[in-house]
């Protein structure tokens, strides 16, 4: 896109601000006339854009999907378009600052703004689940509603039949009980800057920037809402191995046992990495189907250890030289329900105060990202939220 049509993009975004502030201050007459004014200006950058369409850029954008021939030929139009490219399609969204150029609408959902298209929502997926992340340890359902409930079968302790004598009354036995489980859809939203500059990089810079920033950003926040889940359950005191095996053979017992993992972080993988048999052989050991995944072997107990960053699941350090480190054992998929609304929406502002910003004194866009989900208690008896707590030198190496 020129630099003409480009400024001619500001203006309208300028005249749609103007149009909105007069009709808030309720001058609805002038906020007509300017309205006119905006629908003159658009029809103008659409005329602009259809020539503007067959630029060098345009040409290697096709030629890159395979159209140089058609391009050359002229084409008539008769043909079928080529699929839409949309990484293209999302980088010239930013540089548009997301808007749509429907009258005066910013967008098609009810926050408006632009919904993430479903190539682009893949490689944002791919890059919150790439660095550490608790989504893939938990039951994940996508959901096309904000609110609903699920039906589960109460656990109950079953006794068996009773003996009965020939002629004897057949005792009453209990019928299984059920419960349900309520979520309802909550919006987890944050804004960032980006400096203007950034729009004149290449499709792919822009996408990049906005994925890294927005995956990173989403995988923080499912992280910390999967964490307050496990945190309504009351923590279970670990001392030691001895611990770690009595929460595996006795807590969560069989159900569980074959299905559990321990889920700890940079702390409790040192501590772990440090146990050692009578042999003095080292218990964490990796799968050897698997060598990127650990497991701690301590006699009839294997179990697969999954590790957190510090940062994403810190340990507790208030106490003075002792450190709380989290130790989460258990079968999350049968402990956790998360209902993912799968909503990505974008929007974005050159001219917006934001806290301590101003984009437009600054010449920053602010991008304000808004997703949906919901976190529940699914079977509280299928984990147990663990805390191992140790001398804080054991970890950090200092000396008392």
């Amino acid at each position: 896109m020129n630099k003409k049509l480009l400024e001619l993009l500001d203006a309208i975004n300028e005249k749609k601000q103007t149009i909105k502030s007069l009709v808030d201050a309720g001058k609805l007459d002038e906020a007509k006339a300017e309205k006119e004014k905006l629908v003159e200006m658009q029809n103008k950058f659409d005329l602009l854009k259809d020539l503007d369409d067959e630029s060098l850029e345009e040409i290697r954008d096709k030629a890159a999907a395979g159209m140089a021939d058609k391009v050359a030929d002229g084409g008539d139009g008769s043909e079928e378009e080529p699929p839409k490219d949309a990484v293209h399609e999302f980088a010239n969204a930013a540089r548009k600052r997301f808007r749509v150029s429907d009258d005066m609408s910013e967008g098609s959902n009810p926050d408006g703004g632009y919904t993430v298209p479903e190539d682009i929502q893949t490689r944002i997926n791919e890059r919150r689940d790439a660095k550490a992340s608790l989504i893939h340890l938990v039951d994940v359902e996508s959901v096309s509603t904000n609110k609903g409930s699920r039906t589960y079968k109460k656990r109950m302790q079953q006794t068996g039949f009773s003996k009965v004598g020939e002629g004897g009354k057949i005792g009453k036995k209990e019928t299984p009980q059920f419960e349900r489980m309520d979520y309802e859809i909550q919006k987890y939203a944050g804004y960032f800057p980006v400096t203007n500059e950034l729009f004149e990089d290449s499709d792919a810079n822009i996408t990049s920037v906005l994925i890294t920033w927005i995956g990173d950003e989403s995988g923080v926040t499912r992280n910390s809402i999967i964490r307050e889940v496990i945190n309504k359950k009351e923590k279970t005191a670990l001392s030691g191995l001895d611990d770690i095996k009595k929460a595996l053979n006795v807590t969560l017992g069989a159900a569980f046992k074959s299905t559990s993992r321990i889920v700890t972080n940079d702390d409790g993988l040192q501590y772990l990495d440090t146990l050692k048999d009578s042999e003095g052989k080292y218990l964490l050991q990796p799968n050897p189907a698997d060598p990127m995944q650990m497991r701690l072997c301590a006699g009839a107990t294997i179990v697969p250890v999954e590790v957190l960053p510090n940062t994403d699941f810190p340990s507790d350090v208030s106490t003075a030289k002792k450190r709380k480190i989290p130790m989460v054992i258990g079968d999350l998929k049968e402990g956790i329900k998360f209902f993912d609304r799968k909503q990505l929406t974008i929007i974005s502002s050159n001219i917006a105060m934001a806290g301590d910003l101003n984009a437009f004194e600054e010449d920053l866009t602010l991008f304000r990202a808004i997703e949906r989900e919901d976190c529940r208690m699914k079977d509280d008896q299928a984990f147990v939220n663990g805390e191992l707590t140790i001398d804080d030198a054991a970890v950090t190496g200092t000396t008392a």
